[in-house]
């Protein structure tokens, strides 16, 4: 069916209300906007959903939400009573509309007799994570387009290990949304109701207190002879979840100078300070950078909206900021981290690190030296800690540490997904130690290169939207697919592996090997300098990601074979039209 029959209909549909079909009518005469609302249904996969807020089957709307729910409910109520009777735990952010999708997602679960844990007001997704786990339940679902413009949300779905659903369970929902036939289909109780029968139950401080104690746990040093708790440090929130567990967190491990950003420090849809909320951006730094000079701040951290997430500046020594990506960060964290535990005779013999193979491997070389392994795994934490159920059942690994070169970290195992709050408390006590021993992160983070190469990295996203956008970004991958450089800068392609046909090329001997991660459609090439790039569509965006990574002895040679790659591979990725 085209867009224009479908728009007719939603025009029609007695279920939609008259307020939308009000925004609908005002579209006539803008064939394009109508066109790229309508042209295909918002797609649920391992990420859920993500999208532009609006009227329409491809936007986010109390609809969709209700359409996608109802497909869950399905698939929970095929798996017996016993599923639907542990529930569902529900969690949202800041961003317009969070709360509303949230409690029409509780109700339309309570509709289909499937009990819902709803929390009270905004939380931090790892604390959705943890709830799902700590209350035993199916599944879990949080509100958030994470760090995506205000004009966004997304509905993220986790199974009951606390982890985001896998493909093969995105794929049976899927079938069960396809299957609801109409809005008029769906089942939902209102909200009195479901209290009195006790479908809807309302979480709060309880599962706070408990996400926090777990939280403090993971501490290595606490002892202000070891630690400087007094560090003074700049926090930005940036208007999201994490203002008030990152501080409590803070607090109550005895960190003295937490000073935060007074603009981003409370909930804002529109994130008027910063626009694109994202922290890997040094944009969003902005109002910290200024408070961090003026009450002289050794560390600036910033969590994204949904607080899973984290980003770092670190003052040099001429009282510059200097960001930290997210591959530097999880190097910095993987150092404490596994040299503090062994300090303390708390590493498992068998400890082992999750990356993502888009990630860099400064981590990887710190964690060998003390004999931790890393493991990889696809993009995404669902997968990263994918793995800890395997490392748990064959016993041959104890998972530690997980990351991914986007920002996200999460240590041990009571939360199933990247966490900003256990992240910010536990990179806070590691600029606190090494304050104590006259380091800064920043010197430390030389002290790595000097010891290890100077790792220099880069990530391009090509934005290509709409339909056309999309369409070029699949014919970039099969056209790079039939033809890539076989050299680039004088330096020889020795392997590459492609992750759809899950098997490593062998370039120099003509050889090939089966690699044991699911399949995926990405691409990665490793040159015989020990550079290497990946090339991959984006799950959640609009976008083509390409990865480039190099090592060399020199900071400027390093960066040389970044651009020299750079050059080379956009060249080839924008010939396609």
């Amino acid at each position: 069916m085209d867009y224009r029959k479908i728009y007719e209909q939603w025009l029609k549909d007695e279920y939609i209300d008259e307020k939308t079909k009000e925004e609908l009518r005002a579209l006539e005469g803008r064939e394009k906007e109508i066109e790229d609302r309508f042209y295909k249904e918002l797609e649920f996969g391992t990420a859920g959903l993500r999208g532009k807020l609006g009227a329409g089957t491809n936007r986010m709307n109390v609809y969709n939400i209700s359409k996608v729910t109802q497909g869950l409910a399905d698939y929970i109520k095929e798996k017996g009573k016993e599923f639907m009777d542990r529930g569902v735990a529900i969690a949202f952010d800041c961003r317009h509309f969070s709360k509303e999708f949230a409690k029409t997602a509780a109700l339309v679960l309570n509709g289909n007799g499937i009990k819902a844990y709803l929390f009270e007001s905004l939380r931090p997704t790892p604390e959705l994570s943890f709830a799902v786990r700590t209350l035993n339940t199916t599944a879990g679902i949080v509100v958030t387009a994470s760090h995506n413009p205000k004009d966004y949300n997304g509905y993220k779905v986790y199974w009951e290990d606390g982890a985001q659903i896998l493909s093969s369970i995105a794929e049976d929902i899927l079938k069960k949304i396809y299957a609801v036939e109409s809005f008029g289909s769906i089942k939902s109780m209102d909200e009195k109701e479901a209290v009195k029968k006790g479908l809807l139950n309302i979480l709060g401080k309880d599962m706070d207190d408990k996400y926090i104690e777990k939280v403090k746990s993971l501490s290595i040093r606490d002892n202000s002879e070891d630690i400087d708790k007094d560090i003074k440090i700049v926090y930005t929130p940036l208007n999201g979840t994490g203002n008030i567990p990152v501080r409590r967190v803070l607090k109550e491990r005895g960190f003295t100078n937490i000073i935060v950003v007074p603009e981003q420090e409370n909930p804002d849809p529109d994130f008027t300070t910063v626009g694109y909320p994202n922290p890997e951006d040094t944009k969003a730094f902005k109002y910290a950078e200024n408070l961090g000079t003026e009450v002289g701040a050794e560390l600036l951290i910033a969590t994204d909206p949904d607080c899973d997430r984290l980003a770092i500046e670190v003052r040099d020594k001429d009282g510059n900021y200097v960001p930290f990506t997210g591959n530097q960060t999880g190097a910095i964290l993987i150092k404490y981290i596994v040299e503090g535990l062994k300090e303390k005779g708390r590493l498992p013999k068998n400890a082992a690190i999750v990356k993502s193979i888009v990630t860099g491997d400064l981590g990887k070389r710190i964690a060998e030296e003390s004999g931790v392994k890393t493991y990889e795994a696809l993009t995404g934490f669902k997968n990263i800690c994918g793995r800890i159920p395997d490392f748990e059942r064959t016993g041959k690994a104890e998972f530690i540490f997980g990351y991914e070169e986007s920002i996200g970290y999460v240590t041990g195992t009571f939360v199933r997904d990247k966490d900003g709050v256990s992240s910010a408390m536990l990179l806070c006590e590691a600029a606190a130690y090494y304050k104590k021993q006259g380091k800064t992160l920043l010197d430390v983070l030389n002290e790595l290169y000097k010891k290890y190469g100077y790792y220099r990295e880069k990530q391009i996203s090509l934005v290509l939207e709409g339909v056309e956008g999309k369409s070029r970004i699949d014919r970039m991958m099969v056209e790079y697919r039939k033809a890539f450089p076989k050299e680039i800068n004088g330096s020889r392609l020795v392997k590459y592996i492609d992750y759809d046909e899950r098997t490593c090329y062998d370039v120099e001997n003509g050889g090939k090997l089966p690699v044991d991660i699911p399949k995926s459609n990405v691409l990665r090439f490793f040159l015989e300098d020990g550079s290497w790039y990946a090339v991959r569509p984006s799950g959640t965006e609009p976008k083509i990601k390409i990865y480039i990574y190099s090592i060399d002895e020199t900071l400027q040679a390093a960066d040389d074979k970044i651009k020299a790659i750079e050059n080379i591979v956009l060249s080839k990725l924008e010939s396609v039209k």
